[in-house]
């Protein structure tokens, strides 16, 4: 059901959503900030966080080094959800979650106690920042969503 509602049929805008309409852009970047070090601290602990529109995990990968010689390492990387995929008809190579790695929310306790927000706050930024991004997706806009 989560990721039912990021499945738009109309774009939204940022004024239309009580939560971002009432934080500044410096608010937003923060539980962002904090939202993205507790999706480190996940994947150091191999575990995968699925926001809502996708997860990020660890996969193996290979690097290619010196002398066509290739290494196998593991690389973060986010997943879109496959239904988001086929709804907004996008393309993106099939990248699939190590089935030995558990999948989990984000703890928006766990990420308050890092923050001066409280954790019905962070979650509702974080899925309306997402509804925007659904909406980008959907009118096929340029998005940038950097993370450290």
């Amino acid at each position: 059901a989560e990721m039912q509602k990021y499945l738009l049929y109309n774009s939204v805008e940022p004024e239309e959503l009580p939560t971002l309409r009432e934080l500044s852009t410096i608010e937003i970047c923060k539980i962002w900030s904090a939202m993205s070090r507790h999706i480190y601290r996940q994947l150091l602990q191999k575990k995968a966080v699925d926001i809502g529109v996708g997860s990020f995990a660890v996969v193996p990968a290979h690097a290619s080094v010196a002398e066509g010689k290739v290494l196998p390492i593991e690389r973060p990387m986010f997943i879109l959800n496959k239904p988001l995929k086929m709804f907004y008809n996008l393309e993106s190579d099939e990248t699939k979650i190590p089935e030995e790695t558990p999948v989990v929310q984000p703890d928006f306790e766990a990420i308050a106690a890092n923050t001066h927000f409280r954790p019905e706050i962070l979650e509702q930024c974080v899925q309306e920042t997402l509804l925007c991004f659904a909406g980008a997706l959907r009118d096929n806009k340029e998005v940038e969503f950097s993370f450290r």
